[in-house]
């Protein structure tokens, strides 16, 4: 009888969380339809509202990202963010769009970064380790997306290279 008891003492609490997490849910939801908190994402992690809450601070800044077809995004890094913080937070913002969009779509980051670099002022953004500030951008500044490849023999970007079809089929076996 005392494990019987035990037992339902337990159903009453797993209940009880699932009903909290039920209401945690539905207030969520509610909160973000509203149109000042518009640029908080669906699913939002904790990092994410820090970031946010740090923006509105004054410790973190809204970067807008320009691709290649001219459309724009917002991101939000912290003021001393570095260029690999800003390309995670890209990856980020870009995956959402996606999965709003289009449901659950694979984009091989990799390929991306090995085609494609990041500038600012006509100057590319390169090296992961360095701040974004010390390439000038500052809260407001635009991004964008420029075509290049990374040389595998020297680890930097070069003029993109026409890449022929049938490159390999001329050598001889």
């Amino acid at each position: 009888m005392d494990s019987a008891s035990a037992k339902a003492e337990e159903v009453a609490a797993y209940q009880s969380s699932e009903a909290k997490q039920a209401r945690l849910q539905s207030m969520l939801s509610t909160l973000l339809d509203d149109p000042i908190l518009a640029d908080v994402p669906r699913k939002p992690s904790l990092a994410d509202v820090d970031t946010l809450i740090n923006l509105e601070l004054g410790s973190a800044m809204r970067v807008t990202v320009v691709k290649l077809d001219n459309t724009s995004f917002d991101v939000a890094v912290l003021n001393a963010a570095t260029v690999k913080d800003l390309k995670l937070a890209i990856r980020k913002k870009i995956n959402e769009i996606e999965q709003e969009q289009m449901g659950h779509r694979h984009i091989s980051w990799k390929h991306v970064w090995e085609n494609y670099c990041l500038t600012h002022h006509n100057e590319k953004l390169i090296d992961d380790n360095s701040a974004l500030s010390s390439y000038g951008v500052r809260n407001n500044s635009k991004v964008c997306f420029s075509p290049h490849i990374m040389s595998r023999v020297h680890r930097k970007h070069s003029r993109r290279r026409k890449h022929r079809f049938f490159h390999g089929l001329s050598k001889k076996l």
